[in-house]
């Protein structure tokens, strides 16, 4: 019994021990000799083997891993074996491996200890942790990381930050930036540049009291100036410079709205899906002893086809706005089409000429249509207002009398960057899912920080670092220590997330709401982070979270509650925070008393008109006087730890 329970775990312990001798056992890359012409251009067919890398097949190719990852883009998630690869026909001799793991001490201040799982490499641990191939393998003298077994520990370098140098039109401008020094003010900077201080203060306008160590940027007429070249004289045509936009003063007050007169033709273009709301009963199809069976069931009188749910309140909302004008003097005539994303039935509508006569346009939605009819409303100089959020402002150009109320994401990123620059002596992190490089949001949002920042100092003292976002799915528990990676513990931390998925907002803000306990942190989002389901509101307050925001709904107003009483009044409901109800009255009230009150004298300078609204503060403004205005008015909203929501504007 004694011998056949040893010879039982005998054999446990052999089978327990030869995958892991299988996975320490050196693995030679035979390289092929099959040579095929793909697009005219020779490659070697690679046929994986098992316990194979990208980086030891790369090496007895004698080519990098970056050319094989882009010859073969899977390969970026790891090989299989069995799996084909082609490869440059560059190759030249394969390279000797050593493979001794000498004992360390670690050094947690200076590396991050990562454990190597199973189809890792080093190409795949750089772009994980954000630092290159070749730091890594400098971090593990003496050790072939491509032949070490799952599990074990590698050493990643850590450090504050990281930022890879670009050039931005910023850079080209001649600046000196003078450090502060104790006791000295913009005045006694000034005097001592020779410089006005008044041209000082307007290339520092967010500094009034300089502290020790920060950066004045010294405007570059304090800057000895080469001689410029003249240019020579050819036969072009000199291009025709664009002429500035005229503003007129903003109030700083709410304007009074009282003792209307005229009348307004408003026409409401949105899709309300009339036919599918005309069906009163559903089919229910079921199987009952193995045969389908139909069933006709009537609907309740109050349903409502869901795709229309929200521009049913924002027609309410657009209704109230009318009826408080009509109270005031004002005759207001509202017509209303059913608009969808068919061009076909708009077109038709244009060509009626029922459009005609109006004053003012609400709609349509889509991006499409809405192109189609500010062709259409610029040449009769119509106000058209959309209403809801456009993916880009790009339809603004060209379209002088189109209004988008809600902002695109460009001007969170310029007020976000205007926000980060104020906080320039932090680690700032940069948080996106553009792994190609190509994303024009992300692109443009770097550019923007980066053009902020070097406003407040050198290029060079710039702590940036860039995080590719990754679920915690594909790398489970890596996730938090990848973003730990990025933090400083010895300067304050901003992070921006440069997203809108739900996933990757909710994600990330768990993930630092747990590291705020060991690093002091800031994080900055887009505005429709606040609008998620996924994430805890207690992180906002606990974070101290600031948030650029469309809307702010204050429920003491005297002008909200009213809108809440007549709004119960008259559909029998209340519309919640986050309805379209309210954007619809604020709309109508803003663009019927504008053209009541200033004519179209309010069409080319709306910020001349400000009156109090439910949750809009419309701030329009225009980049050249031949395209369209957008709102550029976004809330500063304070989640802070007392868990009181205050806005700071």
């Amino acid at each position: 019994m004694k011998i056949r329970r040893n010879t039982a775990f005998f054999l446990l312990l052999l089978i327990l021990t030869i995958p892991s001798a299988e996975l320490r056992s050196q693995v030679q890359v035979e390289t092929s000799k099959e040579k095929v012409i793909i697009s005219g251009v020779p490659y070697f067919m690679h046929t994986v083997k098992k316990g194979q890398t990208a980086y030891s097949i790369s090496k007895a190719y004698g080519i990098s891993v970056q050319v094989l990852t882009e010859e073969n883009p899977p390969a970026l998630y790891g090989l299989k074996e069995g799996q084909m690869l082609r490869i440059p026909a560059t190759a030249g001799a394969p390279k000797p491996f050593t493979s001794v793991t000498p004992a360390r001490a670690k050094d947690e201040t200076r590396f991050t200890y990562h454990n190597l799982k199973l189809g890792e490499t080093v190409y795949s641990l750089s772009r994980l942790y954000g630092v290159s191939d070749a730091e890594i393998i400098q971090s593990n003298p003496g050790i072939d990381i491509n032949k070490m077994s799952v599990g074990t520990e590698i050493a990643i370098p850590r450090r504050d930050f990281m930022t890879q140098k670009q050039k931005f039109n910023d850079q080209e401008k001649k600046y000196i930036y003078h450090r502060v020094e104790k006791g000295e003010t913009l005045a006694s900077i000034a005097r001592k540049y020779n410089i006005p201080l008044r041209d000082l203060r307007r290339e520092n306008r967010n500094m009034r009291f300089p502290q020790v160590g920060d950066y004045v940027r010294i405007p570059s007429s304090a800057v000895p100036e080469t001689k410029p070249v003249l240019p020579v004289e050819t036969d072009t045509v000199p291009e025709k410079e664009e002429e500035p936009v005229v503003k007129v003063e903003r109030p700083s007050g709410f304007t009074e709205v009282k003792d209307l007169e005229g009348t307004v033709n408003v026409a409401v273009l949105l899709p309300f899906y009339l036919r599918e709301n005309s069906f009163r009963s559903e089919v229910d199809s079921s199987y009952v002893k193995g045969k389908k069976q139909y069933k006709y069931t009537k609907l309740p009188d109050d349903w409502i086809y869901p795709g229309s749910l929200d521009f049913v309140e924002m027609y309410n909302g657009i209704l109230l706005a009318a009826d408080t004008l009509r109270s005031l003097g004002m005759d207001i005539n509202i017509n209303t089409w059913d608009i969808r994303e068919d061009t076909l039935a708009l077109t038709r509508l244009i060509k009626s000429g029922k459009l005609d006569g109006m004053d003012l346009i609400i709609g349509p939605v889509y991006s499409r249509n809405l192109q189609i009819m500010s062709d259409y409303a610029s040449s009769r100089g119509i106000p058209v207002v959309s209403p809801v959020a456009l993916m880009s402002n790009a339809v603004l150009k060209g379209h002088p009398s189109l209004f988008m109320a809600n902002s695109s994401l460009v001007v969170a990123q310029r007020l976000i960057s205007k926000e980060i620059a104020e906080n320039n002596n932090s680690n700032i992190v940069f948080i996106h899912t553009d792994s190609t490089g190509k994303d024009p949001d992300v692109i443009r949002y770097r550019q923007m920080i980066f053009s902020e920042l070097t406003k407040k100092m050198p290029y060079e003292d710039i702590r940036f670092r860039e995080l590719i976002f990754y679920p915690r799915s594909a790398f489970g528990n890596d996730s938090i220590n990848r973003i730990s990676h990025t933090l400083s513990d010895n300067s304050g931390n901003v992070v921006i997330i440069a997203s809108e998925d739900p996933s990757v907002v909710s994600e990330t803000m768990t993930i630092i709401h747990g590291l705020s306990r060991k690093f002091n942190v800031r994080v900055y989002g887009y505005p429709s982070m606040i609008y998620l389901d996924n994430l805890d509101p207690r992180i906002f307050y606990e974070l101290d979270q600031l948030v650029f925001s469309p809307y702010h709904i204050d429920y003491s107003l005297p002008v909200v509650r009213q809108f809440n009483l007549d709004y119960r009044k008259k559909f029998l409901t209340m519309p919640l925070e986050v309805s379209y109800a309210w954007i619809g009255y604020d709309m109508a009230y803003y663009f019927i008393t504008g053209i009541g009150m200033h004519g179209k004298e309010f069409i080319e300078h709306p910020e001349m008109h400000r009156p109090a609204l439910l949750q809009n503060d419309f701030e329009f403004e225009r980049q050249n006087p031949e395209d369209g205005f957008e709102n550029q008015k976004l809330f500063r909203l304070r989640y802070s730890r007392d868990y009181v929501l205050r806005t700071e504007n």
